[in-house]
């Protein structure tokens, strides 16, 4: 059953803040390979014109991921989580996600369409800091497979 296109607009409430930590950010790094100083080094942070490690771009997915939860778990939208796949993920960023950030996430569905069988779903992710500065924005396309037939 295809989603609900009256979906498309809705805005769910801001998730928790989640507090960035210089940890975190290391295990990120050094989990995908990232060699950068600025992530790891505070002193080499700083010496780029951070305030204290900075988290590689791709660092913010599993914030607004997670935030995107609520659309996925949202029941009046009927999504059957079990035929998600993750379909594409793009980043604008205003400033780097800095150590120490406490970060909160605005979850927008953009659109929903249904193709070959399967549902289509676009989630933006507003990334705003603790004072309320964009940080960045996050798109997420998800896809739900079509149930086999039989």
């Amino acid at each position: 059953m295809a989603l609900d296109q009256s979906f498309v607009g809705c805005t769910y409430p801001p998730t928790a803040p989640y507090e960035v930590g210089r940890e975190k950010i290391r295990e990120f790094a050094e989990a995908v390979g990232e060699a950068n100083p600025a992530y790891t080094d505070p002193e080499a942070a700083r010496a780029f014109g951070h305030p204290d490690v900075i988290a590689p771009p791709t660092f913010v997915f599993s914030i607004t991921f997670r935030a995107a939860g609520q659309v996925v778990q949202d029941p009046q939208l009927g999504l059957d989580y079990s035929r998600v796949v993750h379909g594409d993920q793009k980043f604008a960023y205003r400033r780097p996600v800095r150590a120490g950030d406490r970060l909160t996430v605005t979850s927008t569905i953009e659109g929903i369409k249904s193709l070959a069988g399967n549902d289509i779903l676009d989630i933006r992710g507003e990334v705003h800091d603790e004072a309320g500065e964009h940080v960045v924005t996050a798109w997420t396309k998800l896809v739900a497979r079509a149930a086999e037939e039989g």
